[in-house]
């Protein structure tokens, strides 16, 4: 098995005219009707900044083209990770989460504009905004519905289950390490707590940024971004769960120590799982792995996008083309300098 890159990377959500022109954290799903959709958190100052919104844009074109990004959470705090969970004939669930001011003033950019943003937010605007939050869609995105709230938060997002009811594996918010299973009642936006994932006895580990995915047979795969404080683990972790979420196995390494995460799961048409991350030292870039038995074993790591000027990229996501060919979706940065914009790679899996 091998990977053929099928065109060039390319640029689909920028602000290359604005001052704010970073785009970040993005996921990318494919409507029922074909439109894929991209997610992000856009027209921001830099890494870390009060101006953030949960953009989406679509393409009817096979990504060949995209509308402009339009905001559709934008809290007055900083909307950052944008997920997206297609669901039954015409839902679609965004996912965003934000931090607090005083977060914020402490590591976004020390400029005038951002200290007057900031300092115009009241204690009752930060209480109302803060949070994991989500809307809901019926209509394939031409309409949603109020901000809900989740306890727990996840780069990509909940999944859909095979019986249709939705899951959400997520960090619990505001307590890191700890990561839970809640349901999510698409009618009401009310959820509903299922399970844990346990990560205690794992020494100076850090686990967080799941991303799910459930097989036809049922069984769940979870991988789990885990580092430790010394920075010289940067890996992926596997739990699964045969009972839709109420219990999970022990979390397991799946690759190296440095290769790279968080990750996003899909399955392909022919049944290969991908797992897609990033890996953060050099090549910097985006990698998949492949499993053809449910996630029991995985196959080496391929090179999806790889550059050399900036550790400030990842988060992919892939959606299957009408030819069976993938496109993943990631951010990352053209220069050593900001800003990070969000890209797209198309490619194959071959036998070669």
């Amino acid at each position: 098995m091998n990977i053929k890159l099928t065109d060039s990377p390319k640029i689909i959500m920028s602000n290359p005219e604005g001052a704010h022109s970073y785009f970040g954290w993005p996921t990318v799903a494919r409507l029922k009707n074909g439109t894929i959709t991209a997610g992000a958190s856009g027209y921001r100052i830099e890494h870390i900044c009060p101006f953030g919104k949960a953009v989406i844009s679509f393409s009817d074109d096979n990504g060949e083209s995209y509308s402009a990004p339009e905001a559709v959470i934008d809290t007055v705090l900083d909307d950052r990770d944008v997920g997206l969970t297609v669901f039954g004939e015409n839902g679609l669930i965004v996912t965003s989460f934000n931090n607090t001011v005083e977060f914020q003033r402490q590591n976004m950019p020390q400029t005038q504009e951002c200290f007057d943003y900031i300092n115009s937010v009241s204690k009752e605007d930060e209480s109302d905004a803060l949070g994991s939050t989500f809307l809901i869609s019926t209509d394939n995105a031409k309409s949603f519905s109020r901000i809900y709230k989740s306890p727990v938060t996840s780069p990509h997002g909940p999944i859909e289950l095979n019986d249709g009811s939705i899951l959400w594996v997520g960090t619990v918010f505001g307590e890191h390490n700890k990561i839970e299973v809640h349901t999510i009642d698409t009618e009401s936006g009310t959820t509903a707590y299922r399970g844990r994932i346990e990560t205690d006895g794992f020494d100076s580990l850090s686990f967080y940024e799941p991303h799910a995915i459930q097989l036809p047979d049922g069984k769940i795969v979870c991988h789990i971004r885990v580092e430790n404080d010394e920075e010289t683990i940067f890996t992926l972790y596997q739990s699964v769960s045969y009972d839709n979420g109420k219990s999970w196995s022990k979390p397991k390494q799946i690759i190296g120590d440095d290769s790279g995460a968080p990750a996003h799961l899909f399955l392909h048409s022919s049944g290969i799982l991908i797992s897609a991350f990033s890996r953060r030292t050099l090549p910097y870039g985006i990698r998949v792995i492949f499993s053809s038995d449910g996630g029991e074993s995985w196959s080496d790591e391929y090179t999806v996008y790889e550059n050399y000027c900036s550790d400030d990229l990842g988060y992919p996501s892939t959606v299957e083309l009408d030819d069976g060919s993938l496109l993943t979706v990631f951010y990352a940065r053209e220069s050593e300098e900001p800003p990070a914009v969000i890209m797209q790679q198309k490619w194959r899996i071959t036998s070669e």
